[in-house]
């Protein structure tokens, strides 16, 4: 586990992708609430199809936002914390950095008009 990994911009734009469904991010904080989880257990508290979750879970699993582990008799899936911190990491060095950039450029632009 590399806890202070921030994630490239490929895999935040691939993250970010997969979190911009209302369905995922309700199956993101319902897997976060417990150590791991089946589809059923999903289906169940979401009241949305099997066919709907298991899709909606391939696509957290694939960005990388959801580890999958098959058991038996049910396959699990769990949030894969430190992915989920290195997005948040991502994204807010992203901000900090598009705001530091924003009041820079209001400066210069205040000093060019002699504000």
């Amino acid at each position: 586990m590399n806890i202070d990994r921030t994630c490239t911009a490929d895999e935040m734009a691939a993250r970010l992708g997969a979190l911009a469904h209302p369905a995922r991010l309700h199956i993101l904080k319902h897997l976060s609430s417990r150590p791991a989880c089946c589809c059923k257990e999903v289906v169940d508290s979401l009241h949305l199809a099997q066919s709907t979750v298991s899709q909606h879970l391939k696509i957290l699993v694939e960005a990388g936002l959801v580890t999958y582990r098959p058991e038996r008799p049910r396959s699990r899936y769990e949030v894969d914390r430190d992915a989920l911190a290195g997005l948040s990491r991502g994204v807010a060095g992203l901000i900090d950095l598009c705001c530091a950039n924003h009041a820079a450029a209001t400066h210069i632009q205040d000093d060019q008009i002699g504000i």
